[in-house]
């Protein structure tokens, strides 16, 4: 790519990612990821990714786990562990084990967030974390007849020490650890630990980093959203999702469930994955969520900047009637919308004549990275049952290069004489539009 070329991909890159960078400023994320990501080669630069979201105000706890140094250390020392349920038993030569793997893997997170060496991602960062018991547990007891021992489950979150902490810059690192009254300690799952916090601070996300490919469908397509409804369905008829990603999806679900807005499950093998996720708007991996990302609704004024942006390639190639900002104002009640993620994807006005009972459809666009996916289709639909609330019987579109979109969708070729006087007294010869009609059944 030229030298030029980079460069303005950067800029653009930039700009579009400016929106999240202020939306995201201030707000609280919980991040979990795995013992396999901490053993991973890559792990620096996901810690240099943690650094960036510090720096631009994101408040962040970060919980990690540590299985397979768990695992490591048991069979260095020769004891057994088995899983019951997905849940490790956890007896005496285990606990040990896991003390002594938490505390290693949380020493290394803590070493990495505080390097600070110049001519790195870190340098100049001065992150200061904190770790502490922050998680009351209790034990699991005994279930169907097993006795997990030192295995536990969170039983409250100190939330306004941890807030204490990230309101003052502080990133807080848990550790798959909880504490009891009694001075116990129990081995925790870190995914619990996650969701607990999560729902525990009404965090604005919970970010899981998943070994595998994520959340895909029959197809190996990745599943880009879910509602809570649509993700239970999902669980409960596939029956070969993966184990851990089949877990994370309950733990979305429940989050969102009770207070968290979104819940994400990244890829976390992807290098990069956790800021496309965060500052592209079609990130990179799965969200969950009970918020509408992607709207259709009737525009406000406060969507004439987004309108004109989106309009604004189509005007410059003359396939679009310039408008001006004032025009678009005024004319704002007639138009609908496309929203994803705050931003304007596609509109379409509507003009009504209700004298004539007709309808002028104008103005119909979808961004260019947008279309394909049907969005222009969704959007005729419903501008026609708009029309047909209205009594409108007859739309007519004018058009200069998109004759054949409106002919595939039944619109037929109407002569100048078929607009209504008022429209015909504003029809420009200049420009020479070709005219269209459907009748509305």
């Amino acid at each position: 790519m030229p030298k030029k070329n980079k460069k303005q991909a950067y800029i653009d890159a930039f700009r579009a990612s400016s929106p999240y960078i202020n939306a995201h400023r201030g707000r609280t994320f919980v991040l979990m990821f795995g013992g396999e990501a901490v053993a991973d080669a890559s792990f620096a630069t996901l810690v240099h990714d943690v650094a960036t979201l510090n720096s631009l105000g994101i408040r962040l706890v970060l919980v990690h786990g540590a299985r397979p140094q768990i695992e490591a250390r048991l069979r260095e020392r020769g004891a057994d562990f088995r899983y019951v349920n997905g849940l490790r038993v956890t007896d005496d030569p285990a606990l040990a084990c896991v003390k002594e793997a938490a505390g290693r893997v949380r020493v290394e997170i803590e070493a990495l967030l505080s390097m600070g060496l110049a001519n790195t991602p870190m340098s100049g960062a001065r992150i200061r974390v904190t770790s502490g018991n922050f998680v009351t547990a209790q034990p699991l007891g005994v279930r169907d007849g097993v006795d997990y021992c030192h295995t536990g489950e969170v039983r409250r979150v100190d939330t306004a020490a941890i807030r204490r902490h990230i309101d003052a810059g502080d990133i807080v690192l848990l550790s798959p650890l909880g504490y009891s009254p009694t001075g116990e300690v129990f081995n925790l799952s870190a995914e619990d630990v996650a969701s607990a916090t999560a729902v525990a601070l009404r965090a604005d996300k919970l970010l899981f980093l998943v070994e595998g490919a994520g959340v895909r469908d029959a197809r190996r397509r990745l599943i880009e959203q879910l509602t809570p409804e649509q993700a239970e369905r999902l669980l409960a008829t596939r029956s070969n999702l993966p184990e851990a990603i089949a877990s994370h999806l309950a733990s979305a679900i429940y989050a969102c469930r009770s207070g968290v807005a979104r819940a994400h499950l990244i890829d976390r093998s992807v290098d990069g994955a956790l800021l496309q996720e965060l500052f592209t708007r079609d990130g990179s991996g799965t969200m969950v969520t009970d918020m509408r990302y992607e709207t259709m609704r009737q525009a406000s004024i406060d969507d004439v900047g987004g309108i004109l942006e989106l309009i604004k390639p189509l005007e410059d190639d003359g396939i679009l009637v310039r408008r001006s900002r004032e025009r678009l104002e005024m004319e704002i009640a007639y138009f609908h919308v496309i929203e994803r993620d705050g931003m304007i994807i596609g509109c379409a006005a509507l003009y009504p004549f209700p004298q004539d009972q007709v309808g002028e459809l104008a103005c119909v666009a979808i961004h260019p990275e947008y279309r394909g996916g049907g969005r222009g289709d969704t959007l005729l639909g419903h501008i026609e049952r708009s029309a047909k609330s209205r009594n409108i019987v007859r739309l007519f579109v004018l058009t200069t290069r998109t004759a054949h979109w409106f002919r595939e969708r039944g619109f037929v070729p109407g002569d100048i004489k078929s607009l209504p006087v008022k429209r015909l007294e504003l029809y420009n010869y200049q420009r020479n539009s070709k005219i269209f009609i459907k009748i509305l059944d």
